[in-house]
């Protein structure tokens, strides 16, 4: 399973990537404006330099609803570094638009996806990621997790090559469902990621390691 970090800011991408771990980033306008880059100049500068932090996919996001400006707005962002992915909503504009980019060889994240149906429909029209938000869903009531196994379920018997991308984690435990689930990628701020490597009982060990370790002199 692949591992892309959903923000914006430079250090904690820096942070996540001298793991060794990261694969991938995610981000959207809201995350750019939470770290005060404004204006189409400033966000694709920000990718562009994101783009020479990470070698992987970067989902850059349009902020059109409808055919013709999410095109538009999506090659600009695709002709920004080849580790772009333009992001397009769920939308019967955004089903169109993945189509027109598969076709013209430009990756895709389809994102705000809560349903199978949704994800059949991104993944028919070819996109490369197909993001369902699991916790937003859990928030709703219903189960973020059953949705992935669902989705998984489908692409593996229609064989489907869209790569299901976990988004709206909440917490490390998210991300160790969400490989018992089946999801090919997880997109995470930086905490949750983090959290994997907390465990009480590594705690004190180590501390027993250390005292142990000092009287040996």
């Amino acid at each position: 399973m692949k591992f892309f970090i959903d923000t914006a800011n430079l250090d904690h991408i820096r942070e996540a990537h001298a793991l060794g771990i990261l694969d991938g980033v995610t981000t959207n306008p809201s995350l750019m404006a939470k770290e005060g880059i404004k204006g189409t100049e400033a966000i694709n500068n920000h990718y562009k330099t994101i783009c020479e932090i990470v070698d992987g996919d970067i989902s850059a996001e349009v902020l059109g609803t409808d055919f013709n400006t999410i095109v538009e707005e999506g090659k600009v962002l695709a002709a920004l570094h080849p580790n772009i992915v333009v992001k397009v909503p769920m939308i019967k504009d955004g089903v169109k638009a993945i189509k027109w980019f598969t076709d013209n060889g430009i990756k895709t994240n389809c994102t705000l996806v809560f349903s199978a149906g949704q994800a059949i429909l991104a993944a028919k029209a070819g996109a490369t990621y197909v993001s369902p938000f699991i916790g937003r869903i859990d928030d709703s009531g219903w189960d973020g997790m059953q949705l992935i196994s669902q989705i998984a379920n489908i692409y593996t018997l229609q064989g489907f090559e869209t790569q299901i991308l976990a988004a709206s984690i909440r917490n490390a435990n998210h991300i160790i469902q969400c490989a018992e689930a089946g999801a090919d990628v997880i997109t995470s701020p930086l905490e949750p990621i983090l959290g994997l490597l907390k465990h009480p009982l590594t705690d004190l060990g180590l501390e027993k390691f250390l005292e142990d370790a000092k009287k040996m002199g």
